[in-house]
């Protein structure tokens, strides 16, 4: 039988990291960080050290930008519950390596009906603005609104983020 799965969606800084790490402690059981991002830039390092620096010791740190249902299948053990931070980085490195965002989507989503642990996605809410004027980023925009549609029909719980505040949508 599979582990429940909670996909928590927010805005930039609108707390989902945090509100999902706290769902991962309550929780009572290891914690385990997925992270999808990679630091290419100064920025980037900053972000990812406020993370790591809030977080603390408890956590185990799972590094994988690209193989995330490969990544799952070693980390997800009983016992443990799987924060994965964060879905939209997954989906702009697959975008750069070229992959089909739409078959890595669709074993993630055939994953979490068969994971051994529960699982935890973040990821950002980007539809809600300006179509950006570029078709790279129409595209990323796009993909990842079907990738949220597709998650929040297979998980079990749904949650959307707003100035730290969770709405609970399913």
């Amino acid at each position: 039988m599979s582990q429940p799965s909670t996909l928590v969606l927010g805005g930039a800084r609108s707390g989902k990291s945090k509100f999902a790490e706290d769902l991962v402690l309550k929780s009572g059981l290891k914690p385990i960080y997925l992270a999808t991002g990679r630091a290419f830039d100064d920025e980037m390092v900053e972000r990812i050290e406020s993370h790591q620096n809030r977080r603390g010791e408890e956590w185990e740190t799972v590094e994988e930008p690209l193989a995330l249902v490969d990544a799952l299948s070693h980390a997800a053990i009983p016992g443990r519950m799987i924060l994965v931070d964060c879905l939209t980085l997954w989906i702009t490195n697959l975008m750069m390596a070229e992959a089909n965002v739409d078959k890595e989507a669709d074993l993630l989503v055939r994953y979490l009906a068969e994971a051994k642990a529960p699982i935890v996605l973040v990821s950002n809410e980007v539809g809600q603005g300006v179509v950006p004027e570029n078709k790279m980023a129409r595209e990323f925009v796009d993909l990842s609104g079907l990738v949220h549609q597709r998650l929040a029909a297979a998980a079990n719980h749904v949650y959307f983020v707003t100035a730290g505040l969770p709405n609970k949508l399913k």
